[in-house]
């Protein structure tokens, strides 16, 4: 252990271990029920398709996969288990909604249940780390680990900016930290404040690479990665949507010896979506989207633009529409968009709008369309977004609005796909003019006729009264007291 550590009391670091041993662990286990049995989850072979009965996994995982509805292993998932079970590093190229998130998290499960730390372990000491690029990706990690663990005594912990420290170090201090998961800001805040230990880390995850670069947060992953056991005592995995020179540079640094896996785009993209485009002028864009949003078979859809203050003006005019909409975007305090984003997992929200950034990572089932509101910028982004639905095996709609401003954009996304997508006029109905909603007007309740006089004016009218009747008052008064003081001649 580190000098750093011993900080911390060795009695009351061990009253707290030996207090955790003392609870009695009923977590994923009906004290009335049987002892559940692999022999409960069946899944039949299938030609060309890898189950996870097919990979030696402890039993508490196979059961959390079951509550997960998990059958068959996504092409990511059989493409890198092979390899990940065995020890070796990873670097795969992938993008969001292969299934990525539960390859390397059953990989990090099944090697922490198969090699329990045996001597005591100091609160914050992280026996894995999964770096994330956003706050919403790492929270959904997070709660995927946590959906996973159900079953086992292991423990998942997130630590993401915008939300309270105090409260996430609270949690910290109460339970072993088995997963840790978060973005690079704010786990080097906790490492700074030794809040957390990394140098014992067995397994090291950095998820969408790519994106890391994009936003600038390479110099911070780097210090993370530096605090970490070196690369030949830990098992490193990293994946990326695309493979840039500079990502590759960076997987270099940070694997061994890795094996190379690759997911194409047009495999992800074209499998259980339907694409469409719309040719449209920037006038018509929202008639377009309002019309769309009224169809009998639209659910749940996610609206996404390119920058912050499209998506806001967005939001505004679909609120003054009548539609429960939700904002994601990166001006938008983490809060509300927890808040917003829960709200939509649940079925409150209809509609959500996003910039790519903030809906990246987002895991909603039952999302009937994605919407390009604008067309991305970088092709992979398109995937990303389309990738929002059409999940867990379900079929989904993409809709992207080409116009005079941005069609050029399709060629580089059509070039990723490898296909041609269909463009067609918006139908006559979907052009209609938007009616604008007007909030109903209140009526007045119906009062005498002097409710007539404006609110000014008999203001004005009663305080003149109130001077005037002051005024007789005074006179009065005056008028007494002469009489009082008068000689009693006079008075007679």
């Amino acid at each position: 252990m580190t000098e750093q550590k011993l900080e911390t009391p060795i009695a009351e670091t061990t009253d707290v271990a030996v207090e955790q041993k003392k609870k009695p662990t009923t977590r994923g286990r009906d004290r009335n029920s049987k002892p559940w049995d692999l022999a409960q989850f069946k899944v039949s072979p299938e030609k060309g398709k890898a189950r996870f009965h097919d990979f030696d996994l402890p039993n508490d995982l196979m059961r959390g996969i079951q509550d997960a509805g998990f059958e068959y292993c996504t092409p990511i998932q059989a493409a890198s288990l092979p390899h990940t079970l065995n020890g070796h590093d990873i670097v795969g190229k992938a993008q969001t909604g292969t299934g990525k998130t539960a390859a390397f998290l059953i990989n990090i499960i099944t090697d922490l249940i198969n090699h329990p730390v045996e001597d005591l372990r100091f609160l914050g000491e992280a026996r894995t780390l999964i770096l994330a690029p956003t706050r919403e990706l790492a929270i959904q990690i997070g709660d995927d680990a946590t959906q996973l663990l159900k079953h086992t005594k292991l423990t998942a912990h997130t630590l993401v900016g915008g939300m309270d420290y105090g409260k996430q170090l609270q949690k910290m201090q109460k339970h072993d930290c088995d997963i840790l998961v978060g973005t690079p800001g704010r786990l080097l805040d906790f490492a700074n404040n030794r809040d957390i230990y990394l140098d014992r880390v067995e397994v090291l995850v950095i998820d969408e690479a790519d994106r890391m670069l994009d936003m600038g947060f390479i110099p911070q992953v780097r210090r993370l990665v530096n605090l970490t056991p070196k690369r030949e005592d830990r098992q490193s995995l990293l994946f990326s949507a695309t493979f840039t020179p500079e990502v590759l540079r960076l997987s270099e640094t940070w694997t061994d010896k890795p094996v190379t896996v690759e997911i194409g785009a047009d495999r992800v993209a074209t499998d259980t979506v339907d694409q469409q485009v719309l040719i449209t002028t920037a006038k018509e864009k929202f008639t377009v989207l309002n019309n769309i949003l009224l169809g009998d078979n639209v659910e749940s859809v996610m609206v996404f633009a390119n920058r912050r203050d499209i998506c806001r003006t967005l939001h505004e005019k679909l609120k003054r529409q009548g539609f429960k909409v939700g904002l994601l975007s990166g001006d938008v305090p983490q809060n509300r968009r927890m808040r917003a984003l829960d709200s939509f997992k649940s079925g409150a929200l209809k509609v959500m709008v996003a910039t790519d950034v903030a809906g990246r990572g987002i895991h909603v089932d039952g999302v009937s369309h994605v919407i390009n509101y604008t067309l991305p910028e970088e092709p992979e982004d398109y995937v990303h977004r389309i990738g929002r639905t059409g999940r867990a095996g379900k079929t989904g709609i993409s809709i992207s609005f080409a116009c005079e401003d941005d069609a050029f954009l399709l060629e580089p996304i059509e070039k990723l796909l490898d296909m041609k997508l269909p463009c067609t006029m918006p139908e006559e109905s979907l052009i209609q003019p938007v009616v604008t909603a007007r909030p109903p007007v209140k009526k007045k309740p119906a009062s005498d006729p002097k409710s007539d006089v404006p609110k000014v004016e008999a203001s004005k009218i009663k305080a003149q009264t109130e001077t005037a009747a002051k005024a007789l008052k005074e006179t009065k008064s005056k008028g007494d007291a002469a009489v009082k003081d008068a000689p009693e001649e006079t008075a007679l």
